[in-house]
């Protein structure tokens, strides 16, 4: 009976791609099917990373999609997609790519390129974002205490990171830290292996459980001037890489979304109570219409969002309130799912636990709900209320 349902994708935004972009999609989505599906909730409840997956991911060849000539609409419903499968493996994607190999394309020089950039998109080294600090999240910009010291032609790092994604097995990190002689903002390439570097494994999570966070130990760690980034100098550099992610997590939110309304709707088919389906009932399919409304809604912020991004704009404010709105709509989304599947909603055997968490996690990272409303606050009447 499920193939003969309505799309999750009510109306039709998928139809904006072009034919090409729908077979890659469609492609991404038979990889999802066979190599990730089938075991996303074992790998979550074991908190393991399937390192032996990345080489058939790698093999579809979507590392920056807008890189290599994909529209900002095909980028984006990759993700939802991957988190439609599972939340933790479109993070562990947009870490690596979207943050770590865009950087290089962005930042890197001519001879960081060479050494690192193709290997980085063949996924033949893996790399992590290193910028949230244990006191410094949402005051990042102004609190980086992490600090390098020129010595020579090398660096000196010191400080502590913390929630870094892929950080306890990645091979390269772009870490960011306060230049002590004029506290200019460096970011650098940070071989993860250095003497210096210690990483450990956060544990006890109830959201992710499958991404590998670590907190990170600087002690006097040397790092060439070669590898340092050229590029960035400011935070307001950190912004164009943080612009572009935010906005992905926007399309996560659409992602877990999908999933929720899938496993949801499905359920209630499937699942007989008084002597008939539960989708029959009438408070059973508002549920389900209000998670299909919040959906749409969402992704079609998104879709407008991508087109924005198409005439170079998808400013700061702007994917703001798309990770602020359509996070919100998840919360509310997941939170109805999980009522439909009544007891069975909290164990990952029916799937909608799993999304239920990895939920939590999406609602506050890149920005929690709060401070990205404030930006759009700042943005809308020309006062901040941050300082």
């Amino acid at each position: 009976m499920e193939s003969t349902l309505p799309s999750a994708d009510f109306m039709g935004f998928e139809s904006l791609l072009s034919d090409a972009e729908s077979a890659k999609l469609d492609d991404v989505r038979d990889f999802l099917d066979k190599e990730v599906a089938p075991s996303a909730e074992e790998w979550w409840n074991r908190a393991e990373f399937p390192i032996e997956v990345l080489p058939k991911l790698a093999a579809l060849n979507l590392s920056t999609p807008v890189q290599q000539g994909y529209s900002y609409l095909f980028s984006g419903m990759v993700i939802a997609e991957m988190t439609r499968a599972d939340t933790s493996l479109a993070t562990f994607f947009m870490v690596h790519h979207d943050l770590f190999v865009e950087a290089l394309h962005e930042f890197g020089s001519e001879d960081q390129k060479a050494r690192l950039l193709q290997d980085a998109m063949d996924l033949k080294i893996t790399g992590a974002f290193a910028l949230t600090e244990p006191l410094h999240g949402s005051d990042v910009a102004g609190g980086l205490s992490t600090t390098a010291t020129r010595d020579g032609d090398t660096w000196v790092l010191n400080g502590a990171k913390r929630w870094i994604g892929n950080g306890t097995f990645c091979d390269y990190m772009l870490l960011w830290a306060r230049d002590t002689a004029d506290g200019s903002i460096r970011g650098f390439i940070l071989d993860a292996t250095l003497p210096g570097v210690t990483r450990t494994r956060i544990e006890n999570k109830i959201a992710l459980r499958t991404v590998q966070n670590a907190d990170v130990l600087l002690d006097n760690v040397r790092v060439p001037e070669a590898d340092r980034f050229a590029g960035i100098s400011t935070f307001g550099d950190t912004r164009r890489l943080l612009r572009g992610s935010r906005i992905l997590v926007g399309w996560q939110a659409v992602g877990q979304q999908l999933a929720a309304f899938d496993v949801a709707r499905q359920y209630a088919v499937d699942r007989h109570q008084f002597g008939r389906p539960i989708a029959g009932f009438q408070l059973v399919q508002d549920q389900l219409v209000r998670m299909l409304g919040n959906t749409t809604a969402s992704l079609g912020m998104m879709a407008r969002v991508a087109q924005l991004q198409e005439d170079g704009g998808g400013d700061m404010p702007q994917a703001a309130l798309a990770k602020a709105y359509t996070t919100a709509r998840m919360r509310e989304t997941v939170a109805l799912g999980r009522g439909i599947l009544g007891g069975n909603g909290i164990t990952t055997d029916f799937r909608m636990a799993k999304i239920f968490a990895d939920a939590e996690a999406i609602f506050t990272y890149e920005g929690s709900y709060e401070i990205n409303t404030l930006i759009v606050g700042r943005a809308i009447t020309g006062l901040s209320a941050i300082n």
